[in-house]
């Protein structure tokens, strides 16, 4: 499995509809608040060409892309972190993903409703940050709860989190994501234990009708702003168009594009901005007739990066070959990159780059 990202938004702002255009399994899509009870699901492969090119030189009878996990969840309102509209339940679904997707609507239409009666994006996002970091104080108010109850009862003492925890819960209080709050490489390692969901990093969709994405400006302005007054990032899609282009066969999607004057579809725009907004890189390995990709964060050791194959190669890892992509793509052959000393051995602390071929020894 790749990574994780949770769709959010209020309801009926086309989350369902982009989810399904991303991909295609069937999401239900209704006009109402919570038609999607329980969070839908599906893996979507990362568009590769590097991937490819490979498979075009090897020809392998396989190959396999990397993967990035969706996980759609029910239309939040306010209260949610009160349990309105089943709120706790759909928050608590995100908890696990690596990154969040909040889906923000920025189209007009008198045939879907909007939940507070007009589109206005800042306060739609105004809305669901509200309603996470409630969530999140809640969870550190019941951590603090604990280590108190704890050190009362002559527990083991905890100095620093403690203090660390409280100010966590004054900035959440003054409305400051966790993400946002600053702390040191020591301090974010206690704050991941919290697994809050503003500590993830935000990705704004600003879900546009097929006009504004031609000529934008309007509501996604307004998107793009936030984002970058919150240091995240933030995209224009027409979910309505992304519909069409999932509808279509894959020999027919660039044509497509190209004649709307698009380079590339939403969810190649999505993936391509998640992996920059979370430091992923992308590598390889030919073992046997498999050819296949893998994510990993940037600063991956060698080692690290066997296990996410198996954790028995981390275990009993030896060496790595690595080859260069664009080395390999050069001369044509694993073989020849060999014969040239294009591939490397490298120890367990070597750090895998963005498009390395691997070849992992390791003995269980």
């Amino acid at each position: 499995m790749g990574f994780r990202c949770g769709i959010i938004g209020l309801p009926n702002v086309g989350k369902s509809t982009i989810f399904n255009a991303l991909t295609a399994a069937g999401a239900e899509v209704a006009n109402y608040p919570f038609c999607t009870i329980n969070p839908n699901i599906g893996v979507v492969p990362v568009p590769d060409p590097r991937l490819e090119n490979i498979a075009r030189i090897i020809n392998p009878p396989k190959f396999t892309f990397t993967t990035m996990e969706f996980v759609d969840i029910a239309g939040l309102v306010k209260g949610a972190s009160r349990g309105e509209g089943l709120g706790n339940r759909f928050l608590g679904n995100i908890r696990d993903v690596d990154a969040v997707v909040h889906i923000v609507r920025c189209f007009d239409d008198p045939n879907v409703s909007h939940v507070h009666g007009a589109v206005v994006p800042a306060d739609d996002i105004e809305v669901v940050k509200v309603e996470l970091i409630l969530a999140d104080l809640e969870t550190v108010e019941k951590r603090i709860e604990k280590v108190e109850k704890s050190a009362r009862g002559g527990g083991k003492p905890h100095h620093g989190t403690i203090e660390l925890y409280h100010m966590i819960r004054e900035s959440l209080g003054r409305g400051i994501p966790a993400r946002n709050i600053g702390l040191n490489p020591e301090e974010e390692a206690i704050l991941r234990e919290l697994n809050l969901i503003t500590a993830k990093k935000m990705l704004y969709v600003a879900n546009v009708s097929e006009s504004e994405l031609k000529e934008g400006g309007g509501y996604a302005d307004a998107v793009e702003e936030i984002a970058n007054s919150d240091g995240s990032e933030a995209i224009i899609i027409c979910g309505d168009m992304e519909a069409e282009i999932a509808a279509l066969p894959a020999e027919d999607r660039k044509d497509f594009l190209d004649d709307l004057g698009l380079e590339e579809s939403g969810l190649q725009k999505l993936i391509r901005t998640g992996y920059a907004m979370l430091d992923l890189i992308t590598f390889y390995t030919t073992a046997g007739d498999q050819l296949r990709a893998w994510t990993i964060p940037e600063g991956t050791r060698a080692s690290q990066a066997a296990g996410k194959i198996h954790t028995d190669m981390e275990k009993g890892f030896i060496k790595a070959e690595v080859l260069n992509y664009e080395d390999f793509v050069r001369v044509g052959s694993i073989s020849v990159a060999k014969e040239k000393g294009l591939a490397r051995i490298e120890g367990k602390d070597h750090l895998i780059l963005d498009g390395d071929i691997v070849y992992f020894r390791f003995n269980v």
